[in-house]
């Protein structure tokens, strides 16, 4: 990492993707998918230097669709790290769904994934070890990261631990609150406790305006991001009297995608603080 830092910007689709990417001029080519060796890391003057690939980003993000990673894997450079999530909610998961995840990571590793990212808990909020090391053989040798569902654990101290253990190579966290902001002071007790800065990429809520403080108080060497815009829909013939989804849902006509301007942006802040 040439500019001391690496920014990985979550997508749900080929056009975030692609933004993601041309936030500047790539250096080098991604590892390749499904290949034994872990991918190299390509870094960019002023985008993502990694994306993870996402379905329901409103939800927090679930398995995204093979057609989705086939294409984002042709029209982008950097390593693609899949989402194996088979649904939103809490991350306990049954027998059944277990099984799904299994067959998501055998899909995504034969569709190219750089990597993937997952998480699991017992219903006494601790890691699911068990679990986790099922899944992680099955993602051999690509890297994994846990995610978010570590905000949900019971200790999480104890937790760091036992992921670091069972071989996560990163663990995305806002530090067990409701922004990587708010939970800064966690996020830098747990960097403090692991030789690797890198294994806690803050993530959750990180803007323009707040990313300087977060890398400046975490010491971190990756951070994780949507730098996402709304921009309207292309659709003239409107009905407003139907919507695709629950009340809360997105409105069918105002699409978010990754900027392009802000992830430049939150670029340049992370190349001037590292």
């Amino acid at each position: 990492m040439d500019d001391g830092f690496l920014m990985e910007v979550c997508v749900d689709s080929v056009e975030s993707a692609v933004n993601a990417e041309r936030g500047g001029k790539a250096r080098g080519l991604a590892g390749g998918g499904g290949s034994a060796a872990a991918p190299v890391l390509t870094r960019l003057s002023a985008g993502a230097g990694r994306i993870e690939l996402c379905a329901g980003l409103v939800e927090g993000g679930t398995t995204p669709s093979m057609g989705l990673l086939q294409v984002v894997k042709q029209c982008v450079r950097v390593p693609v790290f899949v989402m194996i999530r088979p649904r939103g909610g809490d991350f306990l998961y049954s027998d059944r769904e277990v099984e799904v995840m299994k067959a998501d990571i055998r899909l995504a590793k034969l569709h190219g994934a750089d990597g993937l990212v997952f998480g699991a808990l017992t219903e006494d909020g601790r890691i699911d070890t068990e679990l986790c090391t099922a899944l992680l053989a099955v993602c051999r040798p690509l890297p994994v990261t846990f995610h978010r569902a570590f905000d949900m654990v019971h200790d999480p101290l104890v937790a760091l631990e036992t992921l670091i253990s069972l071989g996560f190579e990163r663990v995305l966290t806002s530090g067990c609150d409701s922004s990587a902001l708010e939970g800064l002071s966690l996020i830098k007790r747990l960097a403090e406790q692991c030789v690797t800065s890198g294994l806690f990429p803050p993530g959750g809520g990180i803007t323009e305006r707040n990313l300087q403080r977060i890398l400046e108080g975490s010491t971190a060497s990756e951070f994780h991001c949507s730098a996402r815009s709304a921009r309207d829909s292309g659709m003239k013939f409107r009905n407003p009297n139907v919507a695709m989804g629950a009340s809360f849902s997105a409105p069918e006509y105002s699409i978010k995608v990754a900027d392009v301007a802000k992830v430049r942006t939150l670029n340049a802040i992370a190349k001037n603080i590292l």
